[in-house]
C-alpha cells in the first residue's frame, strides 16, 4: 500500500445508498452475477442504509481515500435459526482489492455479529469469486457442500459457514 493510499471502514449512512448501489452492480456484473437468483436483483440494494438499520443488522462501507470502494454486512439468516447470520453483499472495486481491506471488514462484520448473539456465519458466493474465496478461506470460514436458509440467491453455487 502507498502512502495516502489509506482506507477507513465506516457504518453505512443514507448517503451512500447510491455508492453501494453502483458497486454491487458493477462488481457482480463483472462476474456474470446479472441473472435471476443473484443479489444484484435484491430490491435493498438501492436502500441498504435503511435495511441494515434494522435490529441484529449492520452494513459497513469502507472508503479509500475518502471515497466509497467497497462494502459488506451481517444480517440474520433469511429462513435460519435465530443463531445464525450472514455475510452480505461483500463487493469491492478492483482498486481496493488486495489491500487488507477485506480481512478489515470480514472481521469487523464478526465483531458486529458476536455482539448481536450470533454463533454462526454464513455466506454464499460462486465459483469465480474465487479471490474472495480464498479470502473467506483465510478468515477461518469453512466450506459447506450445501446452501443454508433461504436467501433467493440460487445463481450462487459455493457455501461458506465459520462457528462464531
Amino acid at each position: 500500500m502507498n502512502a495516502g493510499d489509506t482506507f477507513v471502514i465506516r457504518p453505512i449512512e443514507p448517503r451512500d445508498d447510491a455508492a453501494i448501489a453502483a458497486i454491487i452492480r458493477e462488481v457482480m456484473t463483472g462476474f456474470g452475477a446479472c441473472g435471476a437468483g443473484f443479489a444484484i436483483n435484491d430490491p435493498e440494494v438501492d436502500w441498504m442504509h435503511r435495511v441494515y438499520a434494522a435490529p441484529r443488522h449492520a452494513y459497513f462501507v469502507v472508503e479509500l481515500d475518502g471515497v466509497v470502494a467497497g462494502g459488506g454486512g451481517i444480517a440474520p439468516l433469511a429462513g435460519g435459526d435465530g443463531d445464525t447470520c450472514e455475510l452480505r453483499k461483500m463487493y469491492f472495486l478492483p482498486a481496493l482489492r488486495g489491500r487488507g481491506a477485506g480481512a478489515a471488514l470480514i472481521e469487523r462484520c464478526l465483531d458486529f455479529a458476536r455482539g448481536a448473539g450470533f454463533s454462526r456465519c454464513y455466506l454464499e458466493t460462486l465459483t469465480g469469486m474465487d479471490a474472495a474465496q480464498a479470502l473467506y478461506a483465510r478468515t477461518g470460514f469453512r466450506r459447506i457442500p450445501a446452501p443454508m436458509g433461504d436467501t433467493g440467491h440460487g445463481g450462487c453455487d459455493r457455501w461458506f459457514v465459520m462457528d462464531l
